[in-house]
């Protein structure tokens, strides 16, 4: 795998999850979290990857368990439309179904309380997308099969 950072990002209608890798691309950490509803986000995050100028940004693309787009995937695509606009890292789409339950486990496992992983929740939900694209990228030499 080459070497720098890669960035995920898990959109919600409050908040944006976002995960980071470490320069090797074996470990995902989840980072401070973005407004949804910030008249600045797109400037907030133009200078994030600015400053960790990451290989790709993977975001999550909600669907049902059956495969099916769900509602919330236009506000993604927009997201997504938005980002494009701020810069040229590609952006990959991949399958987030379930990630926000999965997310929420691991931090129940960790004793976090339920009050206080409302805060940490999108988080963890794009850790889970990170990891997943990252092992992804090992197997395959690439994080998903759609470029956004």
């Amino acid at each position: 795998m080459e070497n720098g950072r890669r960035i995920a990002f898990d959109y919600g209608a409050v908040r944006i999850g976002v995960a980071m890798s470490d320069l090797s691309g074996l470990l995902a950490s989840p980072q401070e979290n973005f407004s949804s509803q910030s008249p600045e986000l797109f400037s907030e995050i133009a200078i994030f990857i600015d400053e960790y100028q990451p290989l790709y940004i993977v975001v999550g693309n909600p669907r049902h368990l059956s495969g099916v787009a769900s509602a919330k995937s236009e506000s993604v695509l927009e997201f997504i439309a938005g980002l494009k606009q701020i810069t040229n890292v590609p952006i990959y789409l991949l399958d987030e179904r379930l990630t926000t339950v999965s997310g929420a486990r691991e931090l129940r496992e960790a004793g976090v309380s339920s009050r206080a992983a409302k805060n940490h929740i999108d988080a963890a939900a794009a850790v889970t997308i990170l990891e997943s694209a990252m092992n992804q990228e090992r197997l395959q030499g690439a994080p998903a099969k759609d470029l956004a």
